[in-house]
């Protein structure tokens, strides 16, 4: 049965006509699949969904979003990144000859859930980007991602036992029960702008939307790629964010809530 996937020229260009065709016509997808964006079940015979190529050092794996989380694209990584990944990944590794590698570039995964702090309940999204985040005009392979949030305001946090300041400036945009970005204070003074932005707004719980509307604010907690990864559950999720901060890899603000 022909599959509801979007597969971009740039997909289509590193992994080839043939292979695109054969996914198109459902020969070599899945049906059911764990979206690499927002992590939850999707279904590529019932929604549509997008092909996301990572590409490492000598291999790369193609996996699948909701095309309302991700658009069809190719993610560069590192090759331990990716050989890490692979065992969460819902995809198959694509052998690529080393030319056809392209410049590394990085998506930011948002992941939302409800969080416990002193007894109630938080609506949170929790930021990951896919690769190490360089300075705007710097070269080389370190991550200054959480540096560069440190500076717009982000608070570091060693643990999680009260909500973080607000971050004066930002906000959280939800609109009919959908996430649609997170903004931020314009350089030039004008309309706040997409620090992220939705390819297509995301849906959200009930109860999170209920606790969002509750406290008028979501708590946004940030970490460099690798440090919370891919979990299917709100408590296994918060596991990984104690882990992170207890490592030092996790910044944290709360923003008012945009829309409802």
């Amino acid at each position: 049965m022909p599959r509801m996937l979007d597969v971009s020229d740039e997909v289509r260009a590193e992994i080839g006509d043939e292979e695109a065709d054969r996914l198109l016509a459902g020969e070599n997808a899945p049906g059911s699949y764990d979206c690499t964006s927002c992590r939850t079940p999707g279904d590529s015979e019932q929604e549509r969904t997008s092909t996301v190529l990572f590409i490492g050092d000598e291999t790369a794996v193609l996996a699948f979003a909701h095309s309302s989380c991700l658009p069809s694209q190719v993610v560069q990584v590192t090759e331990e990144q990716l050989r890490g990944a692979v065992k969460s990944i819902s995809g198959d590794t694509v052998d690529l000859e080393p030319e056809k590698i392209v410049p590394e570039q990085a998506v930011l995964g948002i992941t939302s859930g409800l969080v416990l702090i002193a007894g109630e309940l938080h609506p949170a999204l929790v930021v990951e980007p896919t690769a190490p985040i360089a300075r705007p005009g710097t070269t080389g392979s370190g991550d200054d991602f959480l540096p560069l949030l440190i500076e717009q305001g982000f608070m570091p946090l060693t643990e999680l036992t009260e909500v973080p300041p607000v971050l004066h400036g930002w906000s959280v945009l939800l609109a009919v029960g959908q996430l649609h970005a997170v903004l931020q204070p314009s350089t030039t003074g004008g309309q706040p702008v997409a620090w992220w932005q939705a390819h297509q707004p995301l849906q959200v719980t009930e109860s999170w939307r209920a606790a969002a509307n509750k406290h008028q604010q979501v708590l946004m907690f940030a970490a460099p790629v690798g440090s919370i990864g891919r979990q299917p559950r709100e408590d296994l999720l918060r596991d990984a964010i104690d882990k992170a901060a207890a490592n030092g890899k996790l910044v944290a603000v709360a923003m008012p809530l945009a829309g409802t």
